[in-house]
């Protein structure tokens, strides 16, 4: 069975819980599944194009489409060439969906979800760390994104099934775990209790002494909660690397967005964060050429990523989501959004590059993730001039250089430090 992923660390996880469910199924290896994004046109147009391709190459084939673009659009999905079915959101993670004999059935209606179908999963096929969902959906409704109705409401996974799902993987040999969600942050209100984030950060780490490495997706930085600040000044198993939905620097632009920060909650999360450990390195998602952006306005999130030493930049050009308000505002031409858009990236990678050249002769734990190469703590992208390592090994390395993509390190003695 072949399994094509677009989008976001979510979307990695349920596509592997969907493998799982289909082969259990007896779905055969002619099934062709694939997981949608919705987030931009783009990721919509690759999903397309794959679905294309693999009708052409595999006419035999039976393809599955679910994933947000799916949900959001149902008819539009089914009408492509070789496409059997559908699945929406609310369903891919149910057994019963994906039996052979069950009858091609409308998308439901994704916000009216109340709870989230979960699916224990043990292995993510070719990868070296494992993610776990924590949460589902999103409340909030920025005027650019079209996700909360492929999603639907925020829906919180409870403690003890994340649990059960750490203790899983760390029996299947993973050392390092990614706690994903669409709006982690919100995590808790809804389940019994109330548990915030952090409160569910602190009780999986207590009850699963042996994970060595936790990681966590995108914060929104003016919803992390007392527990959570103080497990970044205190639990070393909490990897020194925060990622941070910030999308823009400029006050009136993040207002349109409908964000539920503005420049100076960014910039004091950050002097908090790294008053609290000072080797944190962030990373952030950013959006260029959001409907009437002036140049002023786009140089202040130029100029956030020197003043919150952002690290890693995940960088978007506006795409317009019909439906959403933001399409229905001022549109920037798409060549201006591009040429923002490059120069975006050209900062981030001048960003990364400093991070990089300043962890020269320091010593790292790296999680290898083929042959010679791996992630640090901090998701700096790492390789050995000499020898190897297994997939999913940890091993302690010092750095030797840097290049733009990343650093270069040698091995410590077995027993080192």
């Amino acid at each position: 069975m072949e399994v094509l992923t677009f989008g976001c660390r979510l979307n990695t996880y349920e596509s592997e819980g969907m493998r799982d469910l289909a082969s259990r199924a007896g779905h055969a290896a002619g099934t062709i599944l694939v997981n949608t994004c919705a987030v931009t046109a783009e990721a919509e147009r690759q999903a397309r194009q794959a679905i294309r391709r693999a009708a052409r190459a595999n006419p035999e084939a039976r393809i599955i489409v679910t994933g947000c673009a799916a949900q959001i659009a149902p008819e539009r999905w089914a009408a492509l060439p070789g496409v059997a079915r559908v699945i929406g959101n609310a369903d891919k993670l149910r057994p019963a969906a994906w039996a052979l004999d069950a009858p091609p059935a409308p998308v439901t209606d994704i916000m009216a979800a109340t709870e989230t179908a979960a699916h224990l999963v043990t292995d993510f096929a070719g990868r070296a760390r494992a993610f776990v969902q924590v949460q589902q959906g999103c409340d909030h409704r920025c005027t650019f994104c079209v996700i909360p109705y492929g999603r639907g409401p925020s829906r919180s996974v409870p403690v003890g099934a994340i649990v059960e799902q750490v203790r899983a993987l760390v029996a299947h040999g993973y050392r390092e775990v990614v706690l994903t969600g669409v709006d982690i942050t919100s995590y808790g209100p809804d389940l019994p209790g109330a548990p915030s984030l952090g409160q569910m950060v602190r009780r999986l780490l207590a009850l699963v002494p042996e994970l060595p490495r936790l990681r966590l997706s995108s914060l929104d930085p003016v919803e992390v909660d007392d527990d959570l600040w103080r497990l970044i000044g205190s639990e070393p198993r909490l990897l020194p690397h925060l990622h941070l939905s910030l999308q823009h620097g400029a006050d009136l632009i993040l207002k349109r967005m409908k964000r539920r920060h503005l420049r100076a909650d960014a910039l004091a999360f950050a002097r908090r964060a790294r008053a609290l450990r000072a080797d944190l390195a962030f990373g952030a998602d950013l959006i260029a050429g959001f409907p009437t952006e002036t140049e002023a306005q786009f140089q202040e999130t130029l100029d956030l990523i020197g003043e919150m030493e952002l690290s890693f930049l995940h960088v978007f050009p506006y795409s317009e989501r019909p439906g959403t308000p933001a399409a229905r505002m001022p549109q920037l031409p798409v060549p201006l959004r591009k040429e923002r858009t490059a120069r975006l990236r050209a900062a981030g990678q001048a960003a990364a590059a400093r991070f990089y050249a300043g962890r020269l002769g320091q010593e790292e734990q790296v999680l290898f993730e083929r042959d010679d190469r791996g992630h640090t703590a901090h998701f700096a992208p790492i390789r050995l001039t000499a020898g190897g390592a297994a997939p999913g090994e940890l091993r302690r390395l010092r750095v030797t250089g840097a290049t733009p993509d990343g650093l270069l390190a040698e091995a410590l003695p077995v027993g080192a430090a």
